[in-house]
This record gives C-alpha cells, sequence and structure tokens, in this order.
C-alpha cells in the first residue's frame, strides 16, 4: 500500500531510507496529530496541503493509529529525524545546498553552523530567522524571497510552526525558481541548534514525546496536547467504525449479487 489515509490526509507508506532514495523534488510535509486535527476546520490550512507531493508521518501516536485502522504504516519519519538523515544522505552531493529559514533571531544560523561541521562541508549555505509575523508583511516576505534566491539553494527547509510554514510554502512556491525541495520541519532548526531539547529516544518510540515537549514548553504547548489535540482519538474510531459498517454493507450486497 503506497499511501495509508488518515481521517482526510493521504500519508505516504514509505519507510526513511525509501523516502530518501525516492526524493528528487518536491514539496515534503509532515503530519502529525495537531496538524491532522487543524486540517478538519482549516480550509486554508487543508489547500496548502494539496500542493505537497510526500506526508510523512510525524507521530508515533498516528503510526499506532494505522495500525488500529488496519493499515499500517511503515515508519514514523519526524521532521527532527529526517533533516539529519537527509543532510548525511547527500553529504557529497554538491547539487544539495539548503537554506534554513525559521526559529528565534540567531538560531537558525547556529544551525548552519553545526549542520556544516557534522557534514564537513558548506550543504546549508545561508540561513534566516525571521521575525514574529513576518508572513503578513509583504515587504518582509519579498526580503526572504530575494535571500533564498540569492543563495544558491536547492533546499528550502522552513521551520515557524503549523500551520503557518505550510501556508507559506503553499502562497510563495512559485516564487524560487532554483528551489527543487521544500521542506516544512517545524522545531527541527531549533533542535540542530541544540536551542531546544529532543525527547528522549524511549519516549519518542512509544509515543510519549508529547509529553517531554509539554513538560519542556508547559506555557505554550499545554492547550495544543491538552485541549485541542483530544478528539483526534474519538475521529479515529469514527473512522474505524465507518470502514467495518462499509465492509459488511459491501459483504452483504456481494452475497445478494452473489444469489
Amino acid at each position: 500500500m503506497k499511501k495509508v489515509k488518515v481521517l482526510n490526509v493521504e500519508i505516504d507508506n514509505l519507510s526513511k531510507s525509501e523516502f530518501l532514495d525516492k526524493l528528487q523534488s518536491g514539496v515534503v510535509f509532515t503530519p502529525n496529530v495537531d496538524h491532522l486535527i487543524k486540517l478538519q476546520k482549516d480550509p486554508d490550512f487543508l489547500q496548502a496541503y494539496s500542493i505537497s507531493d510526500y506526508k510523512l508521518c510525524d507521530s508515533q501516536i498516528i503510526w499506532y493509529a494505522s495500525k488500529f485502522l488496519g493499515t499500517p504504516i511503515k515508519e514514523k519519519i519526524s521532521g527532527s529525524d529526517l533533516l539529519p538523515a537527509f543532510y548525511y544522505h547527500h553529504q557529497y552531493n554538491t547539487e544539495i545546498k539548503i537554506f534554513l529559514l525559521g526559529a528565534a533571531e540567531g538560531i537558525a544560523y547556529q544551525a548552519q553552523n553545526k549542520i556544516n561541521y557534522k557534514v564537513g562541508r558548506k550543504i546549508v549555505v545561508a540561513s534566516y530567522s525571521p521575525r514574529f509575523g513576518f508572513e503578513n508583511d509583504p515587504a518582509e516576505c519579498q526580503k526572504i524571497i530575494d535571500m533564498v534566491n540569492r543563495s544558491g539553494a536547492t533546499v528550502l527547509v522552513i521551520g515557524v510552526g503549523a500551520p503557518k510554514q505550510e501556508k507559506w510554502i503553499f502562497r510563495y512556491k512559485s516564487f524560487f525558481p532554483h528551489i527543487k525541495i521544500f521542506m516544512a520541519l517545524g522545531a527541527t532548526i531549533d533542535f540542530e541548534a541544540g536551542h531546544i531539547q529532543r525527547a528522549p529516544s524511549w519516549m519518542s518510540q512509544t509515543g510519549l514525546e508529547w509529553l517531554f515537549r509539554l513538560y519542556s514548553e508547559p506555557k505554550r504547548l499545554w492547550k495544543r496536547y491538552l485541549v485541542d489535540d483530544i478528539p483526534f482519538l474519538l475521529l479515529i474510531l469514527k473512522q474505524k467504525f465507518r470502514t467495518i459498517r462499509n465492509s459488511q454493507f459491501a459483504i452483504r450486497s456481494y452475497k445478494k449479487g452473489v444469489n
């Protein structure tokens, strides 16, 4: 199965290695539970999602949900795992030149230096941390477009949070003639800079990464995890029961046709 439908999103059923071998160009989004909840009620976000060429499972909870639905996804591929896998995969590919856009002032530059040091070449050619509310300032957006286009980058990694980053790519994608790959990766730039600590691997693998992030940033994330995202479980149950009803109806219809 090439795609797995979870609520109203079809997620690509690829392992990380399969995806890295396959990716030559396109727009990459990494849906998590918060994305899926927002996609139920934000038509502009859903429209932005329509341009993505790849949708990768960025949540162990979504991975569990796919198994519950009877259509298991091969692997969780979080943005924070994807970016390092991507730059090591292209360590010697000089066609890959990354621009980092996101995080607080100076953080993207720190991430740029750390990534380049690890890779051993200038794979990240430039970076910029836009000010808060930049997406509503046409002059600031034009400044970013000009910076990216002058940088020689072929890959744009944007991490300013959902749904802002996805909507920004949707709106401005056509302004970047040299960018072959767009990746919306949330807090990944902060992780690369060491500005935000990642959850221990055991928490990530058991679906408890949200709890670690809530503990780390309670003021910013409490509403997301404790209020906004709770309906996800009910929506998954509804999808499961709907699938069962449809299957039973199909079986009854088939038996009637045979008889």
